[in-house]
């Protein structure tokens, strides 16, 4: 790993990341093919927490938050900061007194593979934060990581830039090339989403409304009453 901070990366346009974000990690994940999702174990680090921005990336060594605090710099007004370490690492990198610094600078919250504490404090802020673990142990600030390069996270790819989603189902990434295109398909399914809401709401079954009859059929699934089904047995 080579040991830059690099500076100027271009971003999402920030209109087109909020109305992402208004449409929910779920529906953006199945709209744009289901890619971009950062798995189960990043998870928010209290309910109810939900944001969306660019991605400022830092790569840290495990129990080191060094380039954490080189990354602040780097984050401007609707990013979020996305932490990585270069083996697994579930030490509290991250708390209270860096959630202020970037809460002050317009950051929208942190996604990590490893871990954080002060999480009352975190919530009480309402600072969104996202992670694999929390954790008291605390960390040093010794070892040169890297910030602003891409990096991966259960195996997806992350660029400074691109668009991060996060909410109580997990977190999306979707690249900045593809915000406009994924928030077409995303409000599509929204679209898509809220009749059939309707639909259901007036009785009707998901078997009728998407033809699901047919494929049960197809696959072989017979409907037989309580009596026939026991002189089977």
């Amino acid at each position: 790993m080579r040991n830059v901070v690099v500076t100027g990366w271009p971003r999402a346009d920030a209109a087109d990341v909020a109305a992402l974000a208004r449409l929910g990690v779920a529906t953006v994940h199945e709209a744009i093919g289901r890619t971009g999702y950062l798995g189960p174990a990043i998870r928010p680090a209290f309910r109810g927490a939900r944001t969306g921005g660019t991605a400022v990336t830092a790569i840290c060594w495990p129990g080191d938050n060094l380039m954490i605090h080189a990354a602040v710099e780097q984050c401007q007004p609707g990013d979020i900061l996305v932490v990585t370490t270069t083996s697994p690492s579930s030490d509290g990198a991250f708390g209270e007194l860096l959630a202020t610094s970037l809460q002050h600078r317009g950051v929208r919250g942190l996604v990590t593979t490893g871990g954080v504490r002060d999480v009352a404090e975190l919530e009480a802020m309402n600072f969104p934060v996202f992670c694999a673990a929390v954790s008291a142990q605390g960390t040093v600030k010794a070892t040169a990581g890297a910030v602003n390069v891409p990096v991966g996270i259960a195996g997806q790819r992350i660029s400074p830039g691109d668009a991060v989603i996060a909410d109580d189902d997990g977190v999306v990434v979707v690249p900045r090339g593809d915000v406009r295109q994924a928030l077409s398909a995303a409000s599509g399914r929204a679209e898509k989403e809220a009749a059939a809401r309707a639909a259901f709401r007036r009785g009707e079954l998901g078997l009728d409304r998407y033809g699901l009859r047919d494929t049960l059929a197809d696959l072989g699934v017979e409907y037989l009453d309580y009596r026939s089904y026991q002189e089977t047995l």
